[in-house]
């Protein structure tokens, strides 16, 4: 087979709606997947008129224009887990019921709420979590104790935790005990781990917006598809996506894998779109 063209064989399957990038390379070191009847090697690349199969069953290649693509807007309830293992209780697959196979774009902590993108393409995941791009994401956040002007601008300016500094960011009083927070980062319990540095801890948290995407009247254990307005703003935002991190970019494990899936998959899995592109545009809810 040409190597020198095509599309490699984990981005065909992940671009398919089928599993994740690392999900793919499993299935191909499983012997799981096959190109035209034959056990791929290592390093093929799928051209247009092979045909690629995973435990015998035909995979589709994605449309040109991502036709088939599922891009949904979830208000996760508290106690939903973010994690694609259906074996998992409360999972946010199962919880939200969809007929396509799809998978969550970040996460969100089992105690907190809030919106939460999900879809069936792993292009744009990998686009979106990639902390570079600074993608803004907004948090109400209700703490235990009074709030203190020392404390919103401690928040603002950054705290030690994870062994790195979280980037500055923008932090308003809404009440007493409520302020709201937007973050272009998203470090393991981040909100939670800097308020603890502070002294305060949190009592409810709750994302709002996810860049230029609000919640809106969307009521916990709802969702709906994201609309073509939307996704045009979704596109636009990512559309100077790269690979990889710039060489300052700061990490918490210096020996973490750069590649968003790996990233993503170990922190969900654990139990404890290109020119207008759009979804389906109908609006749909599940309780």
């Amino acid at each position: 087979m040409n190597n020198e063209s095509g599309k490699r064989l984990n981005k065909f399957i992940s671009e398919s709606g089928y599993c994740s990038r690392r999900g793919a390379d499993k299935l191909i070191e499983q012997g799981k997947v096959k190109i035209n009847g034959h056990l791929p090697e290592l390093g093929t690349k799928v051209l247009p008129d092979d045909i690629v199969t995973v435990d015998g069953k035909a995979i589709a290649a994605m449309p040109e224009n991502k036709s088939d693509r599922v891009y949904l807007a979830y208000n996760k309830p508290i106690g939903i887990i973010c994690t694609t293992e259906l074996d998992v209780r409360d999972n946010i697959i199962d919880a939200i019921g969809h007929k396509e196979r799809i998978f969550p774009i970040g996460r969100l902590d089992k105690p907190s709420e809030g919106l939460i993108f999900l879809t069936s393409d792993g292009d744009i995941v990998n686009k979106i979590l990639r902390a570079e791009n600074a993608h803004d994401k907004e948090y109400v956040v209700t703490v235990d104790q009074p709030i203190s002007e020392r404390f919103l601008q401690r928040m603002a300016r950054g705290v030690p935790i994870l062994g790195t500094i979280t980037k500055p960011c923008k932090v308003s009083m809404v009440g007493k005990f409520v302020f709201k927070i937007v973050l272009t980062q998203g470090l393991n319990r981040q909100i939670r781990r800097m308020c603890e540095y502070l002294g305060y801890e949190v009592t409810k948290l709750s994302r709002t917006r996810i860049m230029s995407i609000s919640i809106g009247n969307l009521k916990p254990g709802q969702w709906r598809n994201l609309n073509a307005q939307e996704m045009k703003e979704i596109n636009d935002a990512v559309a100077g996506s790269t690979k990889t991190a710039p060489e300052n970019h700061r990490k918490v494990n210096p020996n973490e894998k750069v590649n968003p899936w790996a990233q993503i998959e170990a922190e969900l899995n654990t139990k404890g779109p290109s020119d207008n592109t759009t979804g389906t545009l109908s609006l749909k809810s599940k309780k």
